[in-house]
């Protein structure tokens, strides 16, 4: 395994802990995973049992989403579309679980994109949310000598990086009133990469398993709220 997949492995394992707690148990859910890209998440979900769709504005990372899911023996739809088109996409009340991870940081009203998906849930079902956190991305900016711009985070939750699209970043207390706002409500949040952007990759590669002991480490501060400022992402599941 490669560094760039152990580092992968450590930032996403707690998310996918999270939502095999919810899907486990019951196969054949409507799943929803807007800005699913190339199916990292979308097909292993769907490999347990679940009906997967995935809305991505890229037509080429559709195109490998259909490849690895074809290489994974699975069935996954891809529909290209935005938030802003998903009434004409997906059905309201159709969904079980939906899966929003790095969207609300690039949409230009994260409101109105959580309403959207609270119409397409049915009542009850699940909405795991992924954003970028402010606290870590000062310090990020900080530690890379950029400190004008991490002054300009401090305060601010959107910046733009291309001139042309938003990049919000939220605190835990921001995402989760943002949420309960659009009527969800809100349950567990955990503390994603909190270490995993700041270890060493010759470290992870070079030492014997360091890899699977920076992801028990990320599993094991991610529910330790004191690690919620530290984290790059947080991690949020809410209900309808």
């Amino acid at each position: 395994m490669s560094v760039s997949e152990r580092r992968s492995a450590a930032r996403s394992s707690v998310v996918w802990g999270a939502l095999e707690s919810v899907l486990d148990g019951a196969e054949g859910r409507q799943v929803l995973d807007i800005g699913g890209g190339t199916g990292g998440f979308a097909v292993r979900v769907a490999a347990l049992g679940h009906r997967v769709t995935v809305v991505d504005p890229s037509p080429d990372a559709l195109a490998a989403l259909a490849r690895r899911a074809e290489e994974g023996g699975v069935d996954v739809a891809g529909l290209q579309g935005e938030l802003s088109s998903l009434e004409s996409l997906v059905e309201p009340d159709s969904v079980d679980v939906v899966l929003c991870h790095g969207v609300l940081e690039v949409v230009p009203d994260p409101e109105q994109a959580l309403a959207a998906l609270a119409r397409v849930l049915r009542p009850g079902g699940t909405l795991s949310v992924v954003v970028a956190q402010r606290h870590a991305a000062v310090l990020a900016r900080a530690m890379a000598g950029h400190f004008q711009q991490a002054l300009e985070l401090l305060d601010g939750d959107a910046s733009r990086g291309d001139g042309a699209r938003p990049r919000h970043r939220f605190t835990a207390d921001e995402i989760s009133d943002l949420v309960a706002g659009a009527g969800f409500t809100v349950g567990p949040l955990h503390a994603i990469r909190v270490f995993a952007d700041l270890v060493p990759g010759s470290l992870v590669d070079l030492e014997p398993g360091a890899g699977g002991a920076l992801v028990e480490l990320e599993k094991a501060v991610a529910d330790r709220p004191e690690y919620l400022p530290l984290a790059a992402q947080v991690h949020l599941l809410a209900t309808r």
